[in-house]
């Protein structure tokens, strides 16, 4: 059985390539996810005009991997106090958030919400809603990490090597 989870995390680039380290990711796609327009181009959700955040949509082996897992990933690699903005990206479409299809994946999401939030004196600001669109972002956004290995990247190449080490691991679901 596969699941999905979407996650905003500012530039798409580092953030897919986090997730495809993880064990028990089955696969990823960068896109564009929660905005107004149908089926923007990268230059259109660059003007800050169409709500779309850059999103990967993570899709994962429950059996393998817990959502609990990915979520704590997730707020490993993002700084969820900052508004559209992560490292020296800034622009509503590098706000962050976590969109779901299932809403029984509701109540573990807003336990480690919770639970995250405890670790930060200023709110987060992290969006947590339904996904309400996708859109599959131009091809050579996807793998771009892999694609163009020296290419920018908000996050710190310790972090891909955190991910690296979850590969071995196996979980007691």
């Amino acid at each position: 059985m596969e699941k999905v989870i979407y996650f905003a995390g500012g530039c798409f680039w580092g953030t897919e390539h986090f997730f495809k380290l993880i064990n028990g990711v089955i696969k990823t796609q960068v896109g564009y996810a929660n905005g107004i327009t149908e089926a923007p181009t990268y230059q259109e959700v660059c003007t800050n005009t169409t709500h779309h955040a850059e999103t990967v949509m993570v899709t994962y082996d429950p059996e393998k991997i817990p959502l609990r897992f990915l979520l704590e990933m997730y707020f490993k690699a993002i700084d969820p106090t900052l508004l559209n903005q992560q490292g020296h990206d800034v622009g509503t479409q590098y706000r962050t958030g976590i969109y779901y299809t299932d809403e029984a994946d509701v109540p573990i999401i807003k336990e480690v919400y919770q639970e995250e939030q405890k670790k930060y004196k200023k709110k987060m600001v992290t969006e947590v809603e339904p996904l309400n669109c996708f859109y599959t972002a131009e091809e050579y956004h996807q793998d771009y990490l892999d694609k163009n290995p020296e290419g920018y990247c908000h996050l710190p190449l310790e972090l891909f090597e955190f991910a690296k080490k979850f590969r071995v691991l196996s979980f007691e679901i």
